[in-house]
Protein backbone atom coordinates (compact mmCIF):
# COMPACT_ATOMS: atom_id res chain seq x y z
CA UNK A 1 0.00 0.00 0.00
CA UNK A 2 1.44 3.60 -0.95
CA UNK A 3 1.03 6.01 1.63
CA UNK A 4 -0.07 9.53 1.16
CA UNK A 5 2.56 12.26 1.14
CA UNK A 6 2.43 13.83 5.07
CA UNK A 7 3.29 17.83 6.30
CA UNK A 8 6.64 18.08 7.86
CA UNK A 9 7.79 20.90 9.65
CA UNK A 10 11.89 21.35 8.88
CA UNK A 11 13.62 24.17 9.97
CA UNK A 12 16.73 25.79 8.19
CA UNK A 13 18.60 28.61 9.58
CA UNK A 14 16.23 29.10 12.21
CA UNK A 15 13.28 29.35 10.36
CA UNK A 16 10.49 26.93 10.10
CA UNK A 17 9.10 26.04 6.99
CA UNK A 18 5.90 22.97 6.09
CA UNK A 19 6.70 20.70 2.87
CA UNK A 20 4.91 17.39 2.04
CA UNK A 21 6.75 14.48 1.34
CA UNK A 22 5.92 10.67 1.26
CA UNK A 23 6.54 8.54 4.12
CA UNK A 24 9.64 6.38 2.37
CA UNK A 25 11.31 9.69 1.64
CA UNK A 26 11.26 11.25 4.79
CA UNK A 27 14.41 10.40 6.26
CA UNK A 28 16.43 11.21 2.83
CA UNK A 29 14.29 14.45 2.99
CA UNK A 30 15.74 15.12 6.34
CA UNK A 31 19.47 14.65 5.62
CA UNK A 32 18.98 16.84 2.93
CA UNK A 33 17.66 19.47 5.02
CA UNK A 34 20.91 18.97 7.57
CA UNK A 35 23.02 19.04 4.84
CA UNK A 36 22.05 22.58 3.76
CA UNK A 37 21.34 23.95 6.98
CA UNK A 38 24.95 23.17 7.63
CA UNK A 39 25.89 24.82 4.27
CA UNK A 40 23.57 27.91 4.81
CA UNK A 41 25.16 28.75 8.43
CA UNK A 42 28.70 28.06 7.29
CA UNK A 43 28.43 30.90 4.46
CA UNK A 44 26.34 32.72 7.36
CA UNK A 45 29.23 32.56 9.80
CA UNK A 46 32.01 33.74 7.81
CA UNK A 47 30.17 37.15 7.65
CA UNK A 48 30.67 37.94 4.22
CA UNK A 49 27.15 37.15 3.22
CA UNK A 50 24.46 38.65 5.34
CA UNK A 51 20.74 38.10 4.17
CA UNK A 52 18.88 34.93 3.84
CA UNK A 53 18.12 34.93 0.12
CA UNK A 54 21.45 35.54 -1.20
CA UNK A 55 23.01 33.13 1.84
CA UNK A 56 20.50 30.44 -0.07
CA UNK A 57 21.86 31.34 -3.28
CA UNK A 58 25.38 30.80 -2.39
CA UNK A 59 24.76 27.53 -0.97
CA UNK A 60 22.45 26.26 -4.07
CA UNK A 61 26.26 27.27 -5.80
CA UNK A 62 28.04 25.82 -3.67
CA UNK A 63 25.81 22.39 -3.80
CA UNK A 64 25.65 22.59 -7.21
CA UNK A 65 29.26 22.40 -7.74
CA UNK A 66 29.86 19.36 -5.58
CA UNK A 67 27.29 17.68 -7.57
CA UNK A 68 28.91 18.56 -10.54
CA UNK A 69 32.49 17.66 -9.37
CA UNK A 70 31.22 14.51 -8.53
CA UNK A 71 29.53 13.43 -11.52
CA UNK A 72 32.32 14.53 -13.52
CA UNK A 73 34.96 12.43 -11.46
CA UNK A 74 32.07 9.19 -12.02
CA UNK A 75 32.74 8.88 -15.82
CA UNK A 76 33.60 10.55 -18.84
CA UNK A 77 30.26 12.41 -20.14
CA UNK A 78 29.05 10.94 -23.57
CA UNK A 79 27.49 14.34 -24.31
CA UNK A 80 30.46 16.79 -24.49
CA UNK A 81 30.05 17.94 -20.65
CA UNK A 82 32.45 20.44 -19.66
CA UNK A 83 32.93 20.23 -16.09
CA UNK A 84 35.46 23.62 -16.60
CA UNK A 85 33.47 25.72 -18.80
CA UNK A 86 30.32 25.52 -15.71
CA UNK A 87 33.11 26.14 -13.26
CA UNK A 88 33.85 29.63 -15.33
CA UNK A 89 30.28 30.27 -15.53
CA UNK A 90 29.42 29.50 -11.82
CA UNK A 91 32.25 31.46 -11.05
CA UNK A 92 30.75 34.40 -13.34
CA UNK A 93 27.45 34.78 -11.66
CA UNK A 94 28.97 34.71 -8.30
CA UNK A 95 31.05 37.73 -9.20
CA UNK A 96 27.64 39.24 -10.79
CA UNK A 97 25.98 38.21 -7.78
CA UNK A 98 28.44 39.77 -5.46
CA UNK A 99 28.25 42.87 -7.58
CA UNK A 100 24.64 43.16 -7.70
CA UNK A 101 24.02 42.54 -4.01
CA UNK A 102 26.67 44.56 -2.48
CA UNK A 103 24.42 48.31 -2.80
CA UNK A 104 21.49 46.31 -1.38
CA UNK A 105 23.38 45.12 1.90
CA UNK A 106 23.83 48.62 2.59
CA UNK A 107 20.29 49.05 2.33
CA UNK A 108 19.37 47.13 5.62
Amino acid sequence: MIEKSKALDILIMGRTYKVTCPAEEREALLEAVAYLDQKMNEIKSSGRVGNAERIAVMAALNIANELLETRAHRAPSPDGFDIAEVRRRMAAMQASLDQALVPQEKLF
